[in-house]
């Protein structure tokens, strides 16, 4: 999979992302979000500064997802498209954007992972369409992501109040 350096980043690009992504700090009430491509490069992030080194967590983080990946193909699974990690007081989702980045929310008990899921797979579709669009006009390919539609919208929210 090519590397962060293979598709542009234009100031019109950060901005949506950052205004996506700020959108979703205000609906799940998270701490704070990252986005982190691939090879552990942060590509933004928003909400409270975080307390650690953000290069060492995105190099971390990258390696995460691809430990994970290799997980999911041991049990016959292509990939997990996302992850959760909870500690004692602060937990963390990630997800999967385009192939490319990963999303990191971290949070804590002020909101709940259930919205935190639900919040995040709407934001994925959006921050999809967005690296896409850079991909695409960097002449890069990228992997189809499959969206996350209105039916599997209500059904977690069934799941989540049902």
């Amino acid at each position: 999979m090519p590397g962060a350096t293979s598709w542009s980043f234009r100031e019109e690009d950060y901005k949506a992302i950052t205004d996506h992504m700020n959108g979703l700090l205000r609906e799940t009430n998270v701490k704070s979000l990252i986005l982190v491509d691939r090879n552990g490069q942060v590509v933004a992030n928003v909400g409270e500064p975080p307390q650690f080194d953000p290069q060492a967590f995105a190099s971390l983080t990258a390696a995460d997802f691809s430990a994970n990946d290799q997980l999911a193909k041991m049990i016959g699974e292509h990939e997990f498209s996302s992850l959760f990690h909870q500690g004692e007081k602060e937990s963390m989702y990630l997800a999967d954007v385009a192939r490319r980045v990963i999303l990191v929310a971290l949070f804590d008990s002020r909101t709940t992972l259930g919205l935190v899921r639900l919040k995040v797979k709407g934001t994925v579709e959006i921050l999809t369409k967005v690296f896409e669009d850079m991909f695409n006009r960097s002449g890069t390919q990228s992997a189809k992501v499959e969206g996350f539609g209105t039916k599997e919208a209500e059904d977690e929210i069934d799941k989540l109040f049902g």
